[in-house]
């Protein structure tokens, strides 16, 4: 199995009040024609399924699809607040630091897929740490999102840019070398897949590069073409 193709669950609802949601599907059609969508279920999410490249370039459609929208929301808030204006005055000042410092805070986005996030943080650690950020990650099947934020007041947004960049730029690389192997179990069960897991501990120090990840029917193997080949021999053995 060659990392090419990934499928992800989307939520369009928090369109639901700015555009029909059937309308706006099939644009997101035209926009990536390689990509293979659900149906639209009631609650606004929808499957969409094809490779990471495509997804990418789908969600900054629908970021940019979303801007003018949270500007609206602003624009908004701060209608609904000038009544207390006055009241509010000698407050201005902190106020508008709080808001240099939110800006510095933002929130970088790296959606990964899993496999290959769980091997870059086994084997690559250091991808994964930079000065100056924060970096976590939410895991939700197949698709793993990286958040990259400000470490603190003075980091302004260049270091998580440079942390964005470079997780990207590694994901790209590793998706052309790495392949993923999946051993299902003959007999289901928590024994079964403790025994495996015992044998994939034994097996390691002969294979430090392939990433054995165990499940409850089966086992994903991950890495190069030889070296997951070589493991799954040896496991089979």
């Amino acid at each position: 199995q060659v990392f090419l193709c990934v499928t992800s669950t989307l939520s369009v609802a928090v369109f639901r009040d700015h555009f029909v949601l059937e309308d706006l599907v099939e644009e997101m059609k035209k926009q990536s024609p390689a990509l293979n969508f659900g149906p639209l279920q009631p609650d606004g999410q929808i499957a969409v399924r094809g490779s990471f490249p495509a997804l990418r370039e789908l969600r900054e459609f629908l970021l940019v699809k979303a801007k003018p929208l949270s500007e609206e929301h602003k624009r908004e808030g701060k209608s609904h607040q000038r009544p207390r204006r006055k009241v509010q005055e000698h407050r201005g000042a902190p106020e508008r630091r709080n808001s240099v410092l939110d800006a510095h805070k933002e929130t970088q986005v790296v959606v990964l897929d899993t496999d290959i996030y769980l091997y870059m943080k086994s084997f690559h650690p250091k991808t994964l740490q930079a000065n100056d950020v924060v970096i976590s990650a939410v895991t939700d099947g197949d698709i793993t999102t990286v958040c990259i934020g400000s470490a603190g007041r003075k980091a302004g947004a260049a270091p998580g840019s440079r942390a964005k960049r470079m997780i990207e730029n590694f994901s790209v690389e590793l998706q052309k070398i790495l392949r993923k192997e999946r051993i299902c179990f003959q007999e289901h069960g928590r024994g079964e897949e403790q025994r495996y897991r015992q044998l994939c501990e034994r097996l390691k120090p002969r294979h430090p590069a392939v990433l054995a990840l165990p499940y409850g029917t089966h086992i994903d193997v991950v890495g190069t073409s030889a070296g997951v080949f070589e493991f799954t021999e040896d496991l089979k053995r």
